[in-house]
């Protein structure tokens, strides 16, 4: 059973996408809560995924993505926005967001966007995805130390930017998924990122992989 927390501002907000994930027979969203209480729920049900506003009053999104990252084995967490195009949203990723879903998304793309992160994917909505990376990193030139890297991981990191979890890299290239977290790590090591939405821009940017994959 994957364990959604849904923080946000709005109780309406809050509810109707609890409503919706709870339908789905895998997931389970034991709790909701505003920005304040956000901590402490995390420590409260240990959630898998965390659903967070990007836009809220007082501690915002990014300030409570930076307390989640900081404790011990954070919970993966994408940033729920209403606007394709929030200036925040790229210093969100940075910040380790493991991508960001319009508030809009349709109910089963939520469900199985919850599926991917769960699974150590990444998820960035595809009709917001060029802005993203545009305003990710604003340069389409390939990674300065891409050289750097074994073509194994080559293959690795364009299935990075396609948005695909560990397991299913391993699947994909015939390894197993310990082995391919093991390239994900050499790869983050040698190109200097931190996260799976950084390797996949640094794939799409290299040409390694197609931008309209990411997230899919």
């Amino acid at each position: 059973m994957i364990r959604v927390l849904i923080v946000d501002d709005e109780i309406l907000m809050r509810s109707g996408l609890q409503r919706i994930l709870d339908a789905e027979q895998d997931i389970d969203v034991p709790a909701t809560c505003d920005a304040r209480e956000a901590v402490g729920m995390v420590l409260r049900h240990r959630p898998d995924v965390v659903l967070l506003d990007l836009r809220m009053p007082g501690l915002d999104g990014l300030g409570v993505l930076g307390l989640l990252r900081a404790r011990p084995q954070p919970p993966v967490v994408a940033m729920l926005t209403t606007f394709s195009a929030d200036q925040d949203i790229a210093a969100a990723l940075r910040a380790g967001a493991a991508g960001f879903l319009l508030k809009d998304t349709a109910p089963q793309q939520l469900a199985n966007a919850v599926r991917v992160l769960a699974s150590g994917g990444t998820v960035l909505s595809p009709t917001v995805a060029t802005n993203v990376v545009d305003g990710y990193l604003n340069s389409r030139k390939p990674h300065p130390r891409l050289d750097r890297l074994t073509d194994r991981e080559r293959e690795v990191l364009s299935l990075l930017g396609e948005g695909l979890s560990n397991a299913t890299i391993g699947r994909r290239l015939t390894m197993s998924a310990a082995t391919a977290k093991d390239h994900v790590s050499s790869i983050y090591t040698k190109l200097g990122l931190t996260n799976r939405v950084q390797a996949a821009v640094v794939a799409h940017q290299s040409s390694l992989s197609s931008l309209d994959t990411i997230g899919q």
